[in-house]
């Protein structure tokens, strides 16, 4: 059992998450486990922030990565557009190829990027059972960001619906 694991079933024992919950661990490789009765039902786990990093380093898309990941507008049309298609290669090269046609700006693509994979993340979450309450847990300075990109997934109040 790793850290993470080891952390969630602290939290269930301290009474910090529900027995019965949907739990989100942000982090390189994001983690979501499914508990019931306190215990380890279902677990998963998404290289979500590896993939930016390989993509930013040594991909096609590496020079527009370059600059800073905001939680803007960009960032919240390439969630939206992870959470309702299923075309995330096409969209990851779709990156590029905007910016080259002038349809989309430079500077957007590091957010629209990040925006892309973190919807593809939450996308993956949601398919467990749906109406479970979403929990993230996990280093203060990655929860906030996270649950800002939750919210503009679509999810209310951390619920999990499509």
């Amino acid at each position: 059992m790793r850290g993470e694991e080891t952390q969630l079933l602290g939290a269930v024992a301290a009474h910090l998450v529900a027995p019965d919950a949907l739990v989100c661990h942000p982090g390189t490789h994001n983690k979501w486990a499914m508990l019931r009765g306190g215990k380890i039902h279902n677990f998963g786990t998404i290289m979500t922030g590896e993939l930016f990093s390989l993509l930013k380093e040594h991909s096609i898309l590496g020079e527009l990565l370059q600059g800073p990941v905001d939680v803007n507008d960009a960032f919240k049309r390439g969630v939206r557009h992870a959470l309702e298609r299923e075309t995330l290669p096409a969209a990851l090269f779709g990156v590029r190829a905007g910016v080259l046609l002038g349809q989309a700006k430079k500077e957007d693509a590091p957010s629209y990027t990040s925006g892309l994979l973190i919807g593809a993340d939450v996308r993956i979450g949601l398919t467990w059972p749906l109406g479970a309450r979403v929990t993230i847990m996990g280093r203060p300075e990655l929860t906030p960001a996270l649950r800002r990109r939750h919210r503009g997934s679509g999810a209310r109040s951390y619920r999990a619906r499509r």
